[in-house]
């Protein structure tokens, strides 16, 4: 049977920092707005606040595509880098612990931690902010977890 993708996210950087997001696009347009009230040291002033906006943008959005959880009918896998490539695996009857914090702005924007251990390591493998509605990612591997068999279930079914 064909592994089948369930759910695919990016951590939603802006909804999970939602302050500095507006702080950047206001660097921005005070940058903008400096450059034409201000006459002789706005543009310079100007420049200095657009590319600090510009740069911090560029940044988010290169931690944001540079990272993806995707959660298939078996496993959970979590994949990291641009050029280079870092990916954890944790196959859902492996996992031991579900570890999901949200604060009370997260919740209003659907975003939170989530954190997945398996019993074969101390800590999380598997950890990502800005994980879009972390409950579902929850509910997923719970519902796949049961639905999988277990090692002891395999092995006395084989020697029946």
């Amino acid at each position: 049977m064909e592994e089948q993708e369930l759910y695919r996210s990016h951590p939603l950087i802006h909804r999970n920092h939602p302050f500095v997001f507006l702080f950047t696009t206001s660097l921005i347009v005070g940058g903008y707005a400096l450059m034409w009230l201000v006459k002789w040291w706005g543009p310079g002033m100007a420049l200095i606040t657009i590319s600090f906006g510009v740069i911090t943008l560029i940044t988010q959005t290169i931690v944001k595509y540079s990272t993806t959880l995707i959660v298939t009918d078996q496993r959970a896998i979590l994949r990291k880098g641009i050029l280079g490539k870092d990916t954890i695996e944790v196959f859902h009857s492996n996992v031991r612990n579900i570890h999901i914090k949200q604060t009370v702005l997260q919740r209003i924007f659907g975003v939170g931690y989530i954190g997945i251990a398996s019993a074969g390591q101390s800590g999380f493998e598997i950890e990502m902010h800005g994980t879009y509605d972390p409950e579902r990612v929850k509910n997923l591997i719970n519902k796949y977890h049961k639905e999988t068999p277990s090692q002891s279930q395999i092995n006395s079914q084989t020697t029946d």
